[in-house]
């Protein structure tokens, strides 16, 4: 019983642990935050970064003091026999077996000299030894390289994580705006069905009354069923907006979701002219910094390559204890032990490589000469991308006055057609054409509002402009 306790405490500690707390209602600030601590890509880039760390000291303690010891044990089922004359024992004619029995001989042979061969064995059926090493490397080129090398990839593995999170808010943005999009593009279609089946029903009865032409019913019923059919598509739009929001928020796509801003309110807050005034500076960008650490990388590469020429300088002091016996008696304390210990260095020198360390360096200065090329035209682009969102951006704002303008004028000639039709001043086509022209209007000012947001979020991204924001929050 009290084991099954055990284990419901820690499976509720790590339910507690683990579980994501996902509000219901969220503003767009509060959307881009949350998915930048909740976001699977962004967590997954934090971790690069801890792994990066990681690797930084891996590599650094490769130069630092590194000791090992070392335990072995070994028991000759069947020990090795050596063929030694019998004149080495001095007249022994009989087949040595022992180490004692050698030294023996040696101490009181006899003056006959003794003739034929004698099997012998050297050493103890079982020996231990242990021993321990402690080693320093002194001096290697490559591993200069490497705590370079290590550096520069902690900064890529950073750079990645800015550029991920730039992304991610740029994402959310796009999903939030689809969903309101689609949230209001419900709205009003829904009045405009409202609208539609009031004219319906009263160009109906008038109709039956013989005082309008059965033309007029149908352009209305055309017209309505066009609208309805936007409508269902709206509404299933919505679904998948919402589901792509919930990934991009790196939550469950079925998650429900309140959304608190609306188009109107986004699209004055993403209004901002000075951002167009902002400078085209590519080395400021998150892309031309990624490609600058390639271009490190690659001249990181070309300083190994020379450092292989260069001698590798180490040392060493090692010790341990030897132990012999024909039984195990390791563990008995009158055990002899044999020590030894030792220190020394040692140098590799290369010499000659037939052309092959020379044939590596020059492909890594043509690799590192590649890439300085490369990082040219990335800041040839980079301009051409920033000129070109300042201009979608300029031209989403400029769209966006257009299309309100174009809705009150859609809107009014629209509201005279229909006193017009109902005073058979107008005709049906002229009112459907004048409804369809609203709807039109409608649709094309929310896309506009929508534009204006998602071409500031692209140019901000482009321009890192809210990369301090995002460097605060990932830390």
């Amino acid at each position: 019983m009290r084991k099954i306790l055990i284990l419901c405490s820690v499976i509720i500690f790590n339910s507690n642990v683990f579980s994501q707390e996902v509000p219901s209602q969220l503003s767009l600030q509060e959307a881009i935050d949350f998915a930048l601590e909740n976001n699977r890509t962004a967590i997954n880039a934090a971790r690069d970064i801890e792994a990066a760390e990681e690797q930084k000291w891996e590599t650094t303690a490769t130069g630092l003091p590194q000791i090992n010891a070392s335990i072995g044990y070994q028991n000759f089922l069947k020990q090795q026999v050596q063929i030694v004359p019998n004149a080495a024992f001095d007249n022994r004619q009989a087949t040595i077996s022992t180490v004692e029995e050698f030294f023996d001989i040696q101490a009181n042979g006899s003056p006959e000299p003794a003739t034929g061969f004698s099997e012998i064995i050297f050493g103890t059926k079982q020996n231990v030894n242990a021993t321990a090493t402690l080693s320093q490397l002194i001096f290697d080129g490559s591993y200069i390289v490497a705590l370079q090398s290590a550096k520069v990839f902690l900064e890529i593995s950073q750079n990645a994580k800015t550029k991920t999170d730039l992304q991610i808010r740029q994402s959310v943005i796009n999903a939030y705006g689809n969903v309101l999009l689609t949230e209001e593009s419900i709205e009003i279609l829904e009045k405009n069905i409202d609208v539609l089946e009031e004219n319906l029903f009263e160009t109906t009865k008038i109709y039956e009354n013989g005082l309008e032409e059965e033309e007029s019913v149908e352009q209305l019923q055309i017209t309505l069923s066009g609208v309805k059919s936007n409508l269902n598509n709206t509404e299933r739009l919505k679904d998948i907006a919402y589901q792509m929001l919930n990934i991009a928020l790196g939550i469950d796509i079925y998650k429900d979701l309140t959304l608190t801003d609306n188009l109107e309110t986004l699209t004055e807050k993403n209004r901002s002219l000075r951002l167009l005034e902002a400078d085209n500076n590519p080395e400021s960008t998150i892309d031309y910094q990624i490609a600058e650490n390639d271009t490190e990388t690659k001249a990181l590469m070309l300083k190994l390559e020379q450092s292989k020429a260069l001698p590798t300088i180490g040392g060493y002091l090692n010790g341990g204890y030897l132990g012999f016996s024909d039984e195990f008696t390791f563990l008995d304390n009158d055990q002899r032990w044999a020590g030894f210990s030792s220190f020394g260095f040692t140098m590799d020198i290369p010499i000659f490589s037939s052309g092959m360390r020379s044939a590596s360096t020059q492909r890594a200065r043509i690799n590192l000469e590649k890439a300085k090329t490369e990082l040219s035209e990335i800041e040839q682009r980079i301009k051409l991308q920033i000129e070109e969102a300042k201009s979608n951006y300029r031209f989403a704002l400029e769209d966006y006055e257009n299309k309100k303008n174009n809705l009150a004028l859609a809107e009014r000639i629209e509201q005279k057609n229909q006193t017009k039709y109902f005073e058979g001043i107008a005709g049906s086509f002229e009112l459907r054409q004048a409804q369809t022209q609203l709807y039109t209007a409608q649709q094309e000012l929310l896309q506009a509002m929508l534009d204006v947001i998602n071409s500031k979020a692209e140019l901000e991204t482009i321009l890192n402009t809210p990369i301090t924001k995002l460097n605060s929050q990932s830390k």
